[in-house]
């Protein structure tokens, strides 16, 4: 039985392709809670202040060539530089899992004799959230229904409304008033569109919010709306 050896997948391109192997050991850290601490004179203990999110976290893979190693880690650092901009990171100790990540640079690796081999590390800048790969596939509802999140954490779905009427999700209503087949609404950036055309006007949020899935069951009813394709965006940490 030959050795098993672990990889990541960065950008939808694996380190395997640079025969580049990793080590899990970074890949478990939790994020920390933004909060603010506030010490009062004269008063006993601390008062916090949770600003309802997680702070980014650092993930790094202690990594490996040992094969044909300059031509190899030359391609990888190539490979990893020309991306500047959050990607999709996912590792094979996590399969069901993926993170958006920025690769940090800077490379420094331990050679070998006669630079046959070398080790080094590899850091990405991670959104604190770990994203289930089950949440990326598409709900498609075609009337009142209902959907489970197994999380313990609210999520901000892509939504794609067909036709022209009232949504409520887990209690939170909009209306849309005027669409050409279909609205994209997307609840995390808080925007309405299709294509590149902002269909922002075209929407009426019943209390000033967008919907979200929170933790449980989640009641879904439509008005005069004839389908709701819904991607979950599930996560954890």
């Amino acid at each position: 039985m030959g050795l098993v050896y672990e990889y990541l997948m960065f950008a939808g391109t694996s380190s395997e392709d640079f025969k580049a192997h990793i080590s899990g050991q970074g890949t478990f850290l939790s994020p920390e809670r933004d909060v603010e601490t506030i010490s009062v004179p004269g008063r006993n203990g601390d008062l916090h202040i949770d600003n309802g999110k997680f702070n980014n976290i650092i993930i790094t893979y202690p990594a490996f060539i040992t094969e044909d190693f300059d031509r190899n880690f030359s391609a990888l650092k190539a490979f990893l530089l020309s991306h500047s901009g959050y990607e999709v990171l996912a590792d094979s100790y996590h399969p069901d899992h993926y993170r958006k990540a920025r690769f940090t640079g800077k490379i420094e690796p331990d050679m070998a004799p006669r630079n046959t081999a070398g080790s080094f590390e590899l850091s990405f800048d991670c959104d604190p959230r770990l994203f289930l790969k089950n949440g990326v596939q598409t709900v498609t509802l075609y009337g009142d229904d209902q959907l489970y999140n197994r999380t313990l954490y609210s999520a901000k779905p892509l939504l794609r409304v067909y036709g022209t009427g009232m949504l409520t999700i887990a209690g939170t209503s909009m209306q849309i008033t005027t669409a050409e087949e279909y609205t994209d609404i997307d609840c995390e950036i808080e925007e309405a569109f299709k294509g590149d055309v902002n269909c922002n006007g075209n929407i009426i949020l019943a209390d000033g919010r967008f919907p979200e899935l929170p933790p449980g069951l989640i009641e879904i009813t439509m008005e005069d709306i004839t389908r709701l394709d819904i991607i979950p965006r599930w996560w954890t940490v």
